[in-house]
């Protein structure tokens, strides 16, 4: 599986797309201790936002958040050109009196609540980051009743071409199908978006798991698809002790002196990633080595 595999119906100038993720997905999840709810919805963001990451052609970095008022605050996902793809989830609830600076409070709901009782008013946040280039950011309405009625409303309005989404997400696996009507659609035939639609929304949530061998030819039996080869999928949030050291330095050391007065330890936690760094009094003539002093 962590991978995506694109198809196009030969005759109907229809794409499509395929995502199956496990292993990346599950390393995502680990430690992590998110209730059902929060695992269904961000597997969900995952795949999705594999496959739009899909679409990178240059270096990059595309980000989605959900975000909103309500228990389940904030979901985000990110993917770069190489399809390497972080992302977390974080609860609205009150912190456990152990948590450390920056740690997310633990989400806790019942499972049956809807996405817009999960997420409460808010919206869908797109942020484009390319090399060289300053950050594009788009905020748009959350329209939809789940993730993949969200996503298909966004692509529909933001391609301008008909879009369907499915996906599916548990503990173990996150996947998606996608299909897309591309312009010489109608001209190729007019029923056949109506008939692949009808065919797709068939699917059941455990068929998407299946090998793109497999589940297409069940799923459009009498259709002719050409699968092009699959890309890998990997989970990518290696810890990066440099970008918090420099973090420190920014606050300057009156600011980290006054820190640790008040802790012996300053503990910084990387959200998105789930790492924790600890840092104790040592770290003030590290950074700030006493005056004609230099350290190498």
């Amino acid at each position: 599986m962590d991978t995506i595999h694109r198809f196009l119906f030969e005759q109907l100038d229809i794409r499509g797309c395929l995502v199956r993720l496990g292993p990346a997905w599950r390393t995502m999840q680990a430690g992590r201790d998110y209730p059902p709810a929060t695992v269904h919805l961000l597997g969900e963001l995952a795949a999705v936002t594999a496959l739009i990451g899909s679409n990178l052609k240059t270096p990059g970095r595309v980000r989605f958040q959900l975000q909103g008022d309500g228990p389940l605050s904030l979901l985000v996902m990110d993917c770069d050109e190489q399809l390497r793809l972080r992302g977390m989830a974080r609860s609205a609830a009150a912190k456990t009196p152990d948590a450390g600076i920056g740690v997310p409070p633990t989400p806790s709901f019942p499972a049956s609540l809807p996405i817009g009782q999960l997420l409460g008013d808010g919206q869908l946040v797109l942020t484009l980051q390319t090399a060289n280039a300053s950050p594009w950011q788009s905020v748009v309405p959350r329209v939809g009743k789940s993730v993949a009625e969200i996503f298909q409303h966004y692509l529909s309005q933001s391609e301008q071409q008909p879009a369907r989404l499915w996906l599916t997400a548990t503990a173990d696996t996150a996947c998606g199908l996608f299909l897309q009507k591309l312009p010489e659609a109608a001209a190729k035939d007019a029923d056949g978006w109506n008939r692949i639609e009808q065919l797709a929304a068939t699917v059941r949530a455990e068929e998407l798991a299946l090998a793109p061998e497999i589940l297409l030819p069940r799923l459009f039996a009498e259709e002719e698809i050409r699968l092009f080869g699959s890309r890998h999928v990997t989970w990518h949030c290696p810890r990066d002790e440099e970008k918090i050291r420099n973090l420190l330095l920014s606050l300057g050391r009156d600011e980290v002196e006054e820190i640790l007065g008040e802790a012996e330890t300053i503990a910084i936690a990387d959200e998105i990633c789930g790492h924790e760094y600890r840092f104790g009094p040592e770290i003030l003539d590290e950074l700030f080595p006493p005056q004609g002093r230099l350290l190498h």
